[in-house]
Protein backbone atom coordinates (compact mmCIF):
# COMPACT_ATOMS: atom_id res chain seq x y z
CA UNK A 1 0.00 0.00 0.00
CA UNK A 2 2.82 2.36 0.86
CA UNK A 3 4.58 1.59 -2.39
CA UNK A 4 1.43 2.54 -4.34
CA UNK A 5 0.39 5.83 -2.74
CA UNK A 6 4.24 6.67 -2.98
CA UNK A 7 3.72 5.81 -6.61
CA UNK A 8 0.75 7.87 -6.99
CA UNK A 9 2.18 10.81 -5.50
CA UNK A 10 4.98 10.95 -8.13
CA UNK A 11 2.55 10.87 -10.38
CA UNK A 12 0.76 13.81 -9.51
CA UNK A 13 3.99 15.39 -8.89
CA UNK A 14 5.32 14.74 -12.11
CA UNK A 15 1.55 16.24 -13.50
CA UNK A 16 2.53 19.03 -11.46
CA UNK A 17 6.04 19.83 -13.10
CA UNK A 18 4.49 19.28 -16.46
CA UNK A 19 1.87 21.43 -16.11
CA UNK A 20 3.64 24.17 -14.48
CA UNK A 21 6.40 23.64 -17.13
CA UNK A 22 3.77 23.82 -20.10
CA UNK A 23 1.82 27.28 -18.09
CA UNK A 24 5.32 28.99 -18.43
CA UNK A 25 6.41 27.91 -21.82
CA UNK A 26 2.47 29.42 -23.15
CA UNK A 27 3.08 32.21 -21.01
CA UNK A 28 6.84 33.02 -21.93
CA UNK A 29 5.34 33.22 -25.55
CA UNK A 30 2.45 34.71 -25.01
CA UNK A 31 4.94 37.59 -23.27
CA UNK A 32 7.02 37.40 -26.51
CA UNK A 33 4.11 37.67 -28.86
CA UNK A 34 2.82 40.51 -26.85
CA UNK A 35 5.88 42.49 -26.72
CA UNK A 36 6.30 41.89 -30.73
CA UNK A 37 2.40 43.16 -31.15
CA UNK A 38 3.31 46.28 -28.60
CA UNK A 39 6.41 46.83 -30.64
CA UNK A 40 4.70 46.92 -34.12
CA UNK A 41 1.79 49.08 -32.78
CA UNK A 42 4.51 51.42 -32.04
CA UNK A 43 6.41 51.29 -34.76
CA UNK A 44 3.33 51.95 -36.99
CA UNK A 45 2.00 55.05 -35.37
CA UNK A 46 4.42 57.48 -37.18
CA UNK A 47 2.90 56.02 -40.90
CA UNK A 48 -0.68 56.09 -39.31
CA UNK A 49 -0.51 59.21 -37.83
CA UNK A 50 -0.50 61.45 -41.23
CA UNK A 51 -3.38 59.04 -42.97
CA UNK A 52 -5.37 59.96 -39.42
CA UNK A 53 -4.70 63.33 -39.44
CA UNK A 54 -5.72 63.67 -42.65
CA UNK A 55 -9.07 62.04 -42.20
CA UNK A 56 -9.99 63.25 -39.47
CA UNK A 57 -8.91 67.09 -40.61
CA UNK A 58 -11.17 66.75 -43.63
CA UNK A 59 -14.61 67.12 -41.35
CA UNK A 60 -12.77 70.01 -39.57
CA UNK A 61 -13.53 73.72 -40.42
CA UNK A 62 -10.39 75.76 -40.90
CA UNK A 63 -10.22 77.78 -37.88
CA UNK A 64 -10.45 73.73 -36.03
CA UNK A 65 -7.32 72.94 -38.25
CA UNK A 66 -5.05 76.15 -37.46
CA UNK A 67 -6.12 75.84 -34.23
CA UNK A 68 -5.44 73.69 -31.22
CA UNK A 69 -3.95 70.18 -32.35
CA UNK A 70 -6.99 67.68 -32.15
CA UNK A 71 -7.00 63.91 -33.42
CA UNK A 72 -10.79 64.12 -33.35
CA UNK A 73 -13.06 66.98 -35.18
CA UNK A 74 -15.68 69.01 -32.64
CA UNK A 75 -17.89 68.80 -34.62
CA UNK A 76 -18.15 66.40 -38.13
CA UNK A 77 -18.60 68.78 -41.35
CA UNK A 78 -19.96 66.47 -44.15
CA UNK A 79 -20.30 69.89 -46.13
CA UNK A 80 -16.65 69.63 -46.70
CA UNK A 81 -16.89 66.27 -49.37
CA UNK A 82 -19.57 68.45 -51.00
CA UNK A 83 -18.12 72.04 -51.35
CA UNK A 84 -14.98 69.82 -52.80
CA UNK A 85 -17.71 69.08 -55.76
CA UNK A 86 -18.78 72.46 -56.19
CA UNK A 87 -15.54 74.10 -55.87
CA UNK A 88 -14.56 72.66 -58.78
CA UNK A 89 -14.93 69.81 -61.57
CA UNK A 90 -13.76 66.74 -59.03
CA UNK A 91 -15.58 64.20 -60.18
CA UNK A 92 -14.32 65.29 -64.16
CA UNK A 93 -10.93 65.18 -62.61
CA UNK A 94 -11.15 61.75 -60.47
CA UNK A 95 -12.28 60.00 -63.74
CA UNK A 96 -9.68 61.63 -65.57
CA UNK A 97 -7.12 60.35 -63.11
CA UNK A 98 -8.63 56.74 -62.39
CA UNK A 99 -9.16 55.92 -66.02
CA UNK A 100 -5.57 57.21 -66.92
CA UNK A 101 -4.08 54.81 -64.45
CA UNK A 102 -5.62 52.18 -65.63
CA UNK A 103 -5.33 52.35 -69.17
CA UNK A 104 -1.16 53.24 -68.42
CA UNK A 105 -1.46 50.29 -65.96
CA UNK A 106 -2.65 48.05 -68.70
CA UNK A 107 -0.39 49.13 -71.26
CA UNK A 108 2.76 48.87 -69.41
CA UNK A 109 1.82 45.39 -68.37
CA UNK A 110 1.01 43.81 -71.65
CA UNK A 111 4.54 45.61 -72.90
CA UNK A 112 6.83 44.40 -70.42
CA UNK A 113 5.25 40.80 -70.56
CA UNK A 114 6.22 40.40 -74.39
CA UNK A 115 9.56 42.29 -74.17
CA UNK A 116 10.54 40.88 -70.74
CA UNK A 117 10.08 37.48 -72.49
CA UNK A 118 11.57 38.29 -75.31
CA UNK A 119 14.99 39.47 -73.48
CA UNK A 120 14.56 36.88 -71.21
CA UNK A 121 14.14 33.86 -74.14
CA UNK A 122 14.77 35.11 -77.09
CA UNK A 123 18.86 34.74 -77.99
CA UNK A 124 18.84 37.70 -80.92
CA UNK A 125 22.16 39.86 -82.00
CA UNK A 126 22.42 42.68 -79.71
CA UNK A 127 19.80 41.46 -76.92
CA UNK A 128 22.65 42.62 -73.66
CA UNK A 129 23.63 45.58 -75.85
CA UNK A 130 19.42 46.31 -76.44
CA UNK A 131 19.01 45.91 -72.68
CA UNK A 132 21.22 48.10 -71.39
CA UNK A 133 20.48 50.51 -73.62
CA UNK A 134 16.66 50.25 -72.54
CA UNK A 135 17.79 50.76 -68.77
CA UNK A 136 19.62 53.75 -69.57
CA UNK A 137 16.42 55.35 -69.97
CA UNK A 138 15.24 54.73 -66.07
CA UNK A 139 18.59 57.05 -65.43
CA UNK A 140 17.49 59.75 -67.23
CA UNK A 141 15.34 62.25 -64.96
CA UNK A 142 11.62 63.52 -66.12
CA UNK A 143 12.74 66.83 -65.71
CA UNK A 144 15.45 66.23 -68.51
CA UNK A 145 13.67 64.72 -71.08
CA UNK A 146 9.67 66.73 -70.45
CA UNK A 147 10.42 70.07 -72.72
CA UNK A 148 11.56 67.90 -75.56
CA UNK A 149 8.77 66.02 -75.01
CA UNK A 150 6.14 68.92 -74.71
CA UNK A 151 7.57 70.46 -77.85
CA UNK A 152 7.03 66.71 -80.15
CA UNK A 153 3.53 66.49 -78.25
CA UNK A 154 3.17 70.38 -79.28
CA UNK A 155 3.70 69.78 -83.02
CA UNK A 156 1.32 66.93 -83.26
CA UNK A 157 -1.14 69.48 -81.60
CA UNK A 158 -1.73 66.58 -78.63
CA UNK A 159 -1.04 69.41 -75.94
CA UNK A 160 -3.79 70.02 -73.59
CA UNK A 161 -5.16 66.78 -74.20
CA UNK A 162 -4.32 62.85 -71.66
CA UNK A 163 -2.37 61.47 -74.63
CA UNK A 164 0.89 62.68 -73.31
CA UNK A 165 -0.48 61.28 -69.92
CA UNK A 166 -0.65 57.72 -71.43
CA UNK A 167 1.68 57.36 -74.57
CA UNK A 168 4.78 58.70 -72.18
CA UNK A 169 4.19 56.12 -68.71
CA UNK A 170 3.87 53.00 -71.33
CA UNK A 171 6.95 54.15 -73.45
CA UNK A 172 9.11 55.95 -70.96
CA UNK A 173 10.80 55.00 -67.75
CA UNK A 174 7.31 53.18 -66.03
CA UNK A 175 7.60 50.94 -69.06
CA UNK A 176 11.03 49.88 -69.18
CA UNK A 177 11.06 48.95 -65.41
CA UNK A 178 8.06 47.03 -66.01
CA UNK A 179 10.13 45.08 -68.60
CA UNK A 180 13.01 45.09 -65.78
CA UNK A 181 11.05 43.46 -63.26
CA UNK A 182 9.41 40.97 -65.81
CA UNK A 183 12.75 39.93 -67.50
CA UNK A 184 14.20 39.03 -64.12
CA UNK A 185 11.26 36.80 -63.34
CA UNK A 186 11.10 35.37 -66.51
CA UNK A 187 14.82 34.03 -66.05
CA UNK A 188 14.21 32.39 -62.52
CA UNK A 189 11.49 30.13 -64.67
CA UNK A 190 13.06 26.56 -65.26
CA UNK A 191 13.61 26.22 -69.09
CA UNK A 192 12.56 22.70 -68.86
CA UNK A 193 8.72 23.60 -68.51
CA UNK A 194 8.85 25.33 -71.73
CA UNK A 195 10.82 22.56 -73.39
CA UNK A 196 8.54 20.33 -72.03
CA UNK A 197 5.58 22.57 -73.78
CA UNK A 198 7.96 21.81 -77.43
CA UNK A 199 7.18 18.55 -77.04
CA UNK A 200 3.72 18.63 -76.62
CA UNK A 201 4.06 20.61 -79.68
CA UNK A 202 3.48 24.72 -78.80
CA UNK A 203 5.45 27.07 -80.64
CA UNK A 204 7.35 30.43 -78.66
CA UNK A 205 3.44 32.12 -78.50
CA UNK A 206 1.61 29.20 -77.01
CA UNK A 207 4.76 29.04 -74.63
CA UNK A 208 4.14 32.21 -73.41
CA UNK A 209 0.46 32.05 -73.15
CA UNK A 210 -0.37 28.92 -71.63
CA UNK A 211 3.03 28.11 -69.73
CA UNK A 212 4.80 31.33 -68.68
CA UNK A 213 2.44 33.56 -68.42
CA UNK A 214 -0.14 31.51 -65.86
CA UNK A 215 3.16 31.34 -63.79
CA UNK A 216 3.50 35.39 -63.94
CA UNK A 217 0.84 36.37 -61.91
CA UNK A 218 2.57 37.52 -58.69
CA UNK A 219 4.74 39.46 -61.02
CA UNK A 220 2.59 41.06 -62.88
CA UNK A 221 0.67 42.22 -60.00
CA UNK A 222 3.72 43.64 -58.61
CA UNK A 223 4.51 45.33 -61.85
CA UNK A 224 0.58 46.42 -61.61
CA UNK A 225 0.56 47.88 -58.49
CA UNK A 226 3.83 49.78 -58.94
CA UNK A 227 2.86 51.26 -61.99
CA UNK A 228 -0.51 51.98 -61.04
CA UNK A 229 0.48 53.80 -57.26
CA UNK A 230 3.28 55.74 -59.48
CA UNK A 231 0.73 57.44 -62.49
CA UNK A 232 -2.17 57.62 -59.53
CA UNK A 233 0.61 60.84 -58.46
CA UNK A 234 1.71 61.79 -61.31
CA UNK A 235 2.12 65.82 -61.09
CA UNK A 236 4.71 67.42 -63.01
CA UNK A 237 3.39 65.90 -66.60
CA UNK A 238 -0.37 67.43 -66.27
CA UNK A 239 0.89 70.23 -64.92
CA UNK A 240 3.30 70.78 -68.31
CA UNK A 241 0.99 69.43 -70.87
CA UNK A 242 -2.81 70.66 -69.55
CA UNK A 243 -4.44 74.06 -69.29
CA UNK A 244 -7.86 72.97 -68.77
CA UNK A 245 -9.81 72.78 -66.19
CA UNK A 246 -12.28 69.50 -66.98
CA UNK A 247 -8.65 67.58 -68.42
CA UNK A 248 -7.37 67.98 -64.74
CA UNK A 249 -6.19 65.03 -63.00
CA UNK A 250 -5.97 64.61 -59.13
CA UNK A 251 -2.39 65.73 -58.36
CA UNK A 252 -3.15 68.79 -59.76
CA UNK A 253 -6.48 69.62 -58.76
CA UNK A 254 -5.52 69.36 -54.96
CA UNK A 255 -3.32 72.20 -55.36
CA UNK A 256 -6.08 74.26 -56.71
CA UNK A 257 -8.16 74.39 -53.92
CA UNK A 258 -6.96 77.59 -52.57
CA UNK A 259 -9.05 81.11 -51.80
CA UNK A 260 -9.82 83.26 -54.73
CA UNK A 261 -8.50 86.31 -52.93
CA UNK A 262 -5.22 85.76 -51.69
CA UNK A 263 -4.37 82.00 -52.85
CA UNK A 264 -3.45 80.45 -49.48
CA UNK A 265 -4.97 76.84 -49.54
CA UNK A 266 -8.75 75.86 -48.26
CA UNK A 267 -7.33 73.06 -46.13
CA UNK A 268 -10.43 71.43 -45.32
CA UNK A 269 -11.43 71.29 -48.67
CA UNK A 270 -7.59 69.94 -49.68
CA UNK A 271 -8.06 67.37 -46.72
CA UNK A 272 -11.30 66.07 -47.61
CA UNK A 273 -10.09 65.96 -51.54
CA UNK A 274 -6.76 63.81 -50.67
CA UNK A 275 -9.18 61.42 -48.62
CA UNK A 276 -11.35 60.54 -51.40
CA UNK A 277 -8.01 60.43 -53.41
CA UNK A 278 -6.47 57.59 -51.93
CA UNK A 279 -9.39 54.82 -51.97
CA UNK A 280 -8.85 53.60 -55.01
CA UNK A 281 -4.85 53.48 -54.35
CA UNK A 282 -5.87 51.44 -51.28
CA UNK A 283 -8.24 49.17 -53.13
CA UNK A 284 -5.77 48.29 -55.88
CA UNK A 285 -3.01 47.73 -53.50
CA UNK A 286 -5.41 45.27 -51.44
CA UNK A 287 -7.02 43.45 -54.76
CA UNK A 288 -3.22 43.13 -55.93
CA UNK A 289 -1.57 42.28 -52.79
CA UNK A 290 -3.93 39.40 -52.28
CA UNK A 291 -2.60 38.41 -56.06
CA UNK A 292 0.90 38.30 -54.84
CA UNK A 293 0.26 36.20 -51.77
CA UNK A 294 -1.62 33.28 -53.60
CA UNK A 295 0.76 33.15 -55.87
CA UNK A 296 4.27 33.59 -54.36
CA UNK A 297 4.41 29.78 -54.65
CA UNK A 298 5.21 30.16 -58.12
CA UNK A 299 3.09 26.85 -59.52
CA UNK A 300 5.44 24.63 -57.72
CA UNK A 301 9.38 26.55 -59.49
CA UNK A 302 11.83 24.73 -57.76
Amino acid sequence: MKNNNNHLLSKDQGRKKTGSSSISVFLRKNGEQTLVIAFLIVMSIPFIFPFWWMFTSSFKNMNEILGTLSLFPDTFRLENFIDIFTFQPFARQYFNSTYIALLVTLGIMVLSSFAGYGFARIQFPGNSALFILLLSAMMMPIEVTIIPNFFIFKAFGLTNSHLPLIILPILGSSGVFGVFMMRQFFLSIPKELEEAGMLDGLNRLGIFWHIVLPMSKSALAAVAILTFLFNWNVFLEPLVFINDIDLFTLPVALQNYTSPYDGTPVWNLQFAASTLSVIPVLLIYLMAQRQVQNNMALSGMK
